[in-house]
């Protein structure tokens, strides 16, 4: 069953019950009123009659004549003190008005009672009035009025009240129907897009909703915000798949390029017969050669898995003088034919992992040193300003493209021809450095940009937060 129908008959129920109540009432009340109206009436009659003059129960006798003593629509019917029948109106016929014998014992006190009897004309009101003289019970007049217009009247409010109603919870429920439908049509448009996002994969689709802010309109501005999440964790998952498999593919390429190479050199060496000693000499060096490469290429993935696994670095105080020091004796160690400066840096201190930077710096030196030609400048140097900390590394070499600028940090990227030949003359990488000190450097809430001009070298610049005192 439909929640618009559930709605709709639960409104029609309610609606029912509400109007039977009513009518229950409306009936229940009409016909009270209609009883104390007829009581009270007879009540004055009785009073005209009973207590206007001396009591006399023979109703023939003159000052009781039928035709004035009772109205037509009004029986007078006299008992006495044993309940038998003494005198009546002659517009009872035939008919004596029922008592109960029972009560006439307990009428000693005059207090009159009333019945509602049924006859074969329809039922009757009956008012009992004793009469009472010198203590004892003279007898009892008994008025009485019929019922009949007074129940064909409720009958017809009963009829008039059911087919109403009947029509009332008809009309009622199309009513609701068609309200319900309305109240719930945007519920079954997010219903309808969320089966064909489930169908299409179409994340860009969102519920056309113009209504008023309502309980239906919040949950389709809900929806909707849903939607924008999801289509924000679709892409990106998207995106790191996409990712992963140029990840996987250029691994294996860098993989496979050593591995051939060290093939290659295996089947030299199990040449028959031999090659040379100093053939031997140099497959044993190129061997050696492939597998530090092999090696360098292993732990640089592995330093990138751990950082997509969201594996946290140490956070404490770093100082930056004693790690540019450290930066600089390494760097001129493995720069020999290239002038390294190392800029005054002021005695800051910021908040990292001093392993993993020092792992950037290398990174950084090792990218400059490669890129900078023999006789070139690297510089290396630190500044403090709107509370950060920028550590720079600047070289003189080719420069980056402008178009490859952009591309720089991402995995297995290499650069443009000109860096790429000189990078080939000093021992050419796998592609992972950048792109691991990128993922150091935000894994400690830094930051890593680099700028360049073609001819002229490029800067390299970290940024980390300033762990003042």
């Amino acid at each position: 069953m439909s929640i618009r129908l559930r709605l709709t008959l639960l409104y029609s129920g309610l609606l029912a019950l509400t109007l039977f109540v009513l009518g229950v009432v409306l009936v229940v009340t009409v016909s009270r009123v209609t009883l104390s109206t007829i009581e009270s009436a007879l009540v004055e009659e009785a009073r005209s009659i009973v207590y206007s003059r001396p009591f006399r129960p023979d109703f023939n006798h003159e000052g009781y004549d039928s035709r004035r003593v009772a109205a037509p629509a009004t029986y007078v019917q006299a008992r006495g003190p044993d309940g038998a029948i003494l005198s009546r109106t002659s517009n009872l016929g035939d008919f004596d008005l029922p008592i109960d014998n029972s009560r006439l014992t307990t009428a000693q006190n005059g207090e009159a009672w009333t019945d509602v009897v049924s006859t074969d004309n329809g039922r009757l009101f009956i008012l009992n009035q004793p009469v009472v003289s010198r203590g004892q019970l003279a007898g009892v007049v008994q008025f009485a009025r019929s019922l009949a217009d007074q129940d064909e009247s409720l009958e017809t409010l009963r009829n008039i009240l059911v087919v109403g109603s009947l029509l009332v919870v008809v009309v009622a429920f199309v009513v609701g129907w068609f309200l319900s439908g309305a109240a719930l049509r945007p519920i079954q448009r997010i219903t309808d897009t969320a089966r064909v996002i489930g169908a299409q994969h179409d994340f860009d689709r969102r519920v056309d909703y113009h209504g008023p802010p309502d309980e239906v309109g919040r949950l389709a501005t809900t929806f909707n915000g849903m939607l924008n999440e999801l289509q924000g964790a679709y892409r990106q998952t998207e995106q790191a798949l996409q990712s992963q498999r140029r990840m996987v593919a250029d691994a294996s390429h860098e993989l496979r390029t050593p591995l051939t190479t060290i093939r290659g050199n295996l089947g030299l060496l199990q040449r028959k017969p031999p090659i040379g000693e100093e053939d031997q000499e140099a497959v044993m060096t190129d061997m050696v050669d492939e597998t530090d490469r092999l090696i360098r290429l292993v732990n640089d993935l592995l330093v990138l898995a751990r950082s997509d696994t969201g594996r946290p670095l140490r956070s404490e105080r770093v100082a930056i003088v004693p790690l540019i020091d450290d930066a600089c004796r390494q760097a001129r160690l493995l720069g020999a034919e290239r002038t390294i400066e190392c800029e005054a840096v002021p005695a800051v201190v910021v908040v990292g992992d001093r392993d993993a930077l020092k792992q950037v710096l290398l990174i950084l030196l090792d990218n400059a040193l490669k890129y900078t030609p023999a006789g070139g400048t690297i510089t290396i140097g630190a500044a403090v300003a709107d509370r950060v900390v920028a550590l720079r590394i600047r070289d003189t070499g080719p420069g980056i493209a402008p178009e490859a600028l952009p591309h720089i940090f991402e995995r297995f990227y290499r650069s443009d021809e000109a860096r790429s030949s000189i990078a080939t003359r000093s021992g050419s990488g796998a592609g992972l450095g950048l792109a691991i000190a990128k993922e150091l450097i935000e894994a400690q809430h830094g930051q890593i940009t680099a700028e360049s001009e073609a001819g002229k070298g490029s800067v390299f610049t970290v940024t980390l937060p300033w762990a003042q005192e």
